[in-house]
């Protein structure tokens, strides 16, 4: 029966959620409270809400998980954050004030001759804060660098980290911090499962200051470290909330040296992290759920909080990205990218991303041997598909995939891309279309920015299908945020369309 204490209790949970959610009736989300929330209106209705969410079949005791296996809680984490132009050289303070007895600073040979680099190390000699330098990090790290900056940590007695770069540097020293905590470890020892062990990591690790010097990963924010895995040419990586920074320091002076290659393709990363996360499955659909809370994955799938920050990011980066793309000059262009990057990583951090990410990882992966594509703007040798650029060439038919599974989401992305060239609302189309409206706005989106038109466009072919699905397959850990059925034959149709558009 139903008390008027608990009555009153989910009543007033209800209001405050209603509240909370006013104006979002296109989040779509099935969970009962939810759908009260939007179907119901008067004070009676509430109660009535009330009554059947009490009684409701998946009602449970305070703490106590609806089944064995979907999820019913999530969490929301982020590094802490300073933004703002010239903060670089505050780094020697914040180190001043952690206690730093000396710190291992982590950038790659072009970064360190720049401004970045010159206000950090001029900062940290003005705190007289004591540091040795690797500058070998690599752009798209593979296992063999990792190991070489790994050995570099272990080699010194480091208390604290700094990264100054962009998410390759940030995302090396975040493993150099971990694997000098485990000095005996492997390198495959917290790698995600299957490649790895993706063994839970339970050591407490050192102070890690990140400095981001393109407008993209939002790694300075995210438990995330992403490397080439070359026995296998497959991108993998670890995620765990270990490695999230314990300060992001957000320049906006720092991505002033990138060219404008670098500066659209690390803007596509911001574009599909936003995009994917608003559209992964909600956390209460996310299996198995762990058996123990404390080992929730970072990547559990979309929440409300995370959709704030994805779809800011969104909606920014659409308005922003092209402004950049025409001139890299455009100080505000480039500060709200910052910001977006930023946004984004909080939100995609917490909700995880899924099919582009997961196709990229074998495109990036296999260029070497299949498609052998180079692009402009980085100081590499041998082929590159650049990050940014691979998870984008997926996008128009992962979200005509995607789209039959929360078509009030898509629509609404579809909307940001459309009011950005004049277009009106398009309520008026039928679910069944939103799929078709979407790829085609993301396709204009990503053409008028210059991009090849497709994965034909950088040298891939039909007959490569087969190894690109072989290598997405193992991509578990965003694969199952993916909304609807991600096997071979599903990954194989999308790759299909992928190939042109």
């Amino acid at each position: 029966m139903l008390t008027p204490t608990k009555s009153a209790a989910a009543i007033r949970l209800i209001q405050a959620a209603r509240q909370s959610f006013a104006g979002c009736q296109s989040h779509g989300c099935p969970c009962p409270a939810h759908q009260a929330i939007q179907n119901q209106h008067s004070p009676t209705d509430i109660r009535s809400a009330a009554r059947s969410i009490l009684s409701n079949g998946r009602a449970r005791s305070f703490a106590a998980p609806v089944d064995s296996l979907t999820e019913y809680a999530f969490e929301v984490s982020a590094a802490q954050l300073r933004f703002g132009e010239g903060v670089t050289r505050e780094v020697g303070m914040d180190f001043q004030n952690m206690k730093a007895r000396k710190v291992g600073v982590f950038t790659d040979k072009t970064i360190m001759n720049l401004y970045p680099m010159k206000a950090a190390m001029e900062s940290l000699e003005m705190a007289g804060i004591s540091y040795e330098v690797f500058n070998e990090c690599k752009v798209e790290p593979n296992q063999e660098s990792w190991e070489r900056a790994i050995s570099f940590s272990r080699t010194h007695d480091f208390s604290h980290f700094l990264a100054v770069g962009g998410g390759s540097v940030i995302d090396t020293c975040k493993v150099a911090n971990l694997y000098s905590c485990y000095p005996d470890a492997d390198l495959l020892e917290f790698v995600n499962a299957p490649i790895g062990k993706g063994s839970p990591i339970e050591r407490s690790l050192k102070p890690l200051i990140a400095v981001p010097t393109t407008a993209g990963t939002g790694s300075e924010t995210t438990g995330t470290a992403i490397f080439d895995y070359t026995p296998l040419q497959a991108k993998t990586g670890i995620a765990n909330r270990a490695l999230r920074p314990t300060l992001g320091i957000v320049d906006p002076l720092s991505t002033d040296s990138c060219p404008r290659a670098v500066h659209v393709n690390s803007g596509l990363d911001v574009l599909f992290h936003s995009l994917e996360s608003y559209t992964a499955i909600p956390y209460y659909m996310r299996t198995p759920r762990p058996s123990n809370p404390k080992y929730r994955p970072a990547y559990q799938g979309r929440n409300p909080i995370s959709d704030v920050f994805s779809l800011w990011a969104l909606k920014t980066t659409v308005e922003y990205l092209p402004r950049v793309a025409k001139d890299p000059t455009d100080r505000e262009a480039k500060t709200q990218m910052l910001l977006a990057s930023t946004f984004a990583g909080i939100g995609f951090g917490n909700a995880g991303v899924h099919l582009c990410h997961g196709f990229s990882y074998p495109i990036s992966g296999l260029n070497k041997k299949l498609a052998k594509w180079s692009g402009s703007g980085y100081e590499v040798e041998g082929p590159l598909v650049p990050h940014g650029l691979s998870v984008a060439l997926t996008g128009p038919a992962v979200f005509r995939f995607t789209a039959a599974s929360s078509p009030d989401r898509h629509r609404e992305a579809a909307d940001i891309f459309g009011r950005a060239r004049g277009e009106g609302s398009s309520a008026h189309v039928a679910d069944a279309d939103v799929g078709e409206l979407i790829h085609d706005r993301i396709a204009q989106f990503l053409v008028e920015l210059g991009l090849p038109r497709g994965l034909n466009g950088i040298g891939y072919h039909p007959q490569n299908i087969e190894a690109l699905v072989a290598g997405t397959l193992p991509q578990k850990r965003v694969l199952d945020l993916a909304p609807g059925d991600s096997n071979a034959e599903a990954l194989s149709q999308i790759l299909e369309k992928a190939m042109s558009f």
